[in-house]
């Protein structure tokens, strides 16, 4: 089965993004990361001139829900949340949920990986599905990494 994206957001942002950004910048990255998933998610949607529509529709919905989290995560937030993901991907077994809590901001995440399989090229992958709340609002992703030479879990899909 195929991860498909629902709204990634700040979660591909944290492990894409390894220098510190100021707020316009958290703001940006999450916006444009919002936007390229949401276009994605849309392209799955419909067919013909439809699915174009749908491309649009998610690319601007995801932007702006996007530019809302990315605006919201500090870098203290991002940096538990790749620790918790790089973790739970290497060693908690499938369906089995890690947490992350930041208590100086109150923001709070999830990660479950849901499927371990090993590509023809022998390189391992595994699906995940992961959360991020900040205030009362909930994000949900899904995705795929795989291992890399170094030991370390790098998004190939959300």
């Amino acid at each position: 089965m195929k991860a498909k994206p629902l709204i990634v957001v700040a979660m591909a942002a944290s492990l894409l993004t390894a220098c510190e950004a100021n707020q316009g910048t958290k703001q940006t990255i999450g916006g444009l990361g919002g936007a390229v998933l949401g276009g994605l998610l849309g392209s799955q949607i419909g067919g013909g001139s439809g699915r174009l529509v749908a491309v649009g529709a998610g690319a601007v919905l995801g932007g702006l829900v996007g530019s809302s989290i990315g605006k919201s995560l500090d870098e203290t937030d991002k940096l538990m949340m790749e620790r918790t993901t790089q973790a739970s991907l290497e060693h908690v077994q499938s369906g089995q949920t890690s947490t992350w809590s930041n208590p100086d901001s109150g923001h709070q995440g999830t990660v479950t990986p849901t499927k371990t399989y090993q590509e023809p090229s022998g390189q391992y992958c595994r699906e995940y599905q992961q959360t991020v709340t900040v205030g009362n609002e909930q994000q949900e992703a899904y995705g795929t990494a795989c291992r890399q030479p170094d030991g370390s879990w790098k998004i190939v899909s959300s």
